[in-house]
């Protein structure tokens, strides 16, 4: 990691622009209905030939219908099953201009989060949703996050600094890497003489503790060089404040707590105890550390806080043995479902849970069952708690459903993978 005063570190600037390295990419009738359709993602199915054949990943592809017309212009990804990265249909420049008109677009639309002074964390680039598939760039104060999903951005990322800091005048900007990404760092071409790996800080100094930041509020922390993902779920905001509104005088517990954002958010709202459970013990710590925080707050210092560390389901199975329930119980779960062969995996996982979680809601409690599984939609999940309700003891109706909040749009077919079943909970008859 570089921690360097000056505005740009030697990490950063190492990682230069390869200009003139361009491949030409030509594709099946499908790969070409889908370029000009703009879907950001050309699979190596969809692909005939390209030429030359070893240039290296970061390199512009540029693809041609028969005709030799530009259809299209993404980055070259070889590693990955979605070969190209498409960032345009059509003809289009590569380079500065281009980054900063994404950014600035992708800033309007999230013109409401950035004025308000109450929430200073956000996604300010989501991936393929602003048109710039595998970056994610998330906000916590003062402090840039940039996240890659795919190698290709290495040969661009001096550009997209500089670009983010012409426009935002960070604190600092630091650098996470899926774990695919981390693998290959190594062997990406363009890092000079230096190491980037998960967690390096591109510009400014290393932070000497968790960033706060606001939510609707409450005060938070993210740990922006190795907290999951970028330190913070920021997708789940619309989420809490809806829990928040929800938890005035009731017994809530909190699976998959995390960092505690559901949580801090119930006892603002009133919550007579929360009960976090998560299996990652130093996630429950900074959900400490975030309610103390927010002690300030009146109705977050009355409300009884206590934890238990270990596997959901076993937890859930203890706490429905000693006879506990319950008024309102948030299960908000990782992935279950990386690929579309893990799908009946994942919804028989989230009946299993709807399942478990009905044992300790109360009769007349209510249980919000999320999915952050792309290939699982609202449907797919409604019917999960529908049928794990079955023979439960419980009947559910559902009062809810929610989505992606405004900094988490979707802007193709596949875009979406957030969605949240709010059900009221009654006696079976």
């Amino acid at each position: 990691m570089s921690n360097s005063d000056h505005p740009r570190s030697d990490a950063s600037a190492s990682v230069a622009e390869r200009p003139g390295r361009r491949v030409a990419v030509r594709v099946t009738p499908a790969g070409l209905r889908a370029v000009r359709s703009g879907d950001p993602w050309l699979f190596d199915g969809s692909i005939t030939s390209v030429s030359p054949a070893d240039l290296p990943t970061g390199s512009v592809a540029i693809v041609f219908d028969d005709r030799r017309r530009v259809a299209g212009v993404g980055l070259w990804d070889p590693d990955s099953p979605i070969r190209v990265k498409m960032l345009h249909a059509g003809p289009v420049e590569v380079g500065p201009e281009l980054w900063s008109q994404r950014f600035t677009t992708a800033l309007a639309c999230r013109q409401g989060l950035v004025d308000d002074p109450d929430t200073t964390a956000w996604r300010w680039v989501h991936g393929e949703n602003d048109g710039l598939p595998g970056l994610v760039v998330d906000r916590y104060a003062d402090t840039l996050v940039i996240k890659l999903y795919t190698a290709a951005w290495f040969p661009h990322l001096d550009q997209i600094v500089t670009a983010l800091g012409e426009i935002a005048e960070p604190e600092r900007i630091v650098l996470r890497l899926s774990r695919r990404v981390s693998a290959q760092v190594s062997d990406v071409n363009g890092l000079g003489d230096h190491t980037l790996s998960d967690g390096s800080v591109l510009v400014g100094t290393v932070p000497t503790a968790p960033i706060r930041f606001t939510e609707r509020g409450l005060v938070m922390e993210a740990d922006v060089i190795e907290g999951h993902k970028t330190g913070h779920f920021l997708d789940q905001r619309d989420n809490h404040a809806l829990v928040r509104s929800m938890a005035d005088g009731a017994h809530v517990l909190d699976v998959f707590s995390s960092t505690g954002g559901f949580s801090v958010a119930a006892a603002a709202g009133g919550a007579r105890s929360v009960h976090m459970v998560d299996i990652s013990r130093p996630a429950l710590d900074t959900a400490r550390r975030n309610f103390a925080h927010n002690r300030h707050i009146a109705a977050v210092a009355r409300c009884e806080v206590t934890d238990a560390c270990g596997d959901a389901f076993e937890v859930l199975d203890h706490l429905a043995r000693q006879g506990r329930e319950f008024d309102l119980v948030i299960i908000d779960p990782p992935s279950f479902a990386q690929n579309e062969a893990a799908v009946p995996r994942a919804l028989a996982a989230y009946r299993r849970l709807v399942r478990a979680g009905l044992a300790v809601t109360a009769a007349g409690g209510t249980l919000v069952q999320a999915s952050c599984s792309s290939r699982v939609d609202a449907d797919q999940l409604a019917t999960a708690v529908a049928d794990g309700a079955r023979g439960s003891g419980k009947r559910v109706r559902e009062i809810r459903r929610t989505g992606h909040p405004v900094d988490h749009p979707i802007g193709f077919d596949r875009g979406g993978y957030l969605t949240a079943v709010y059900a009221a909970v009654a006696a079976a008859v």
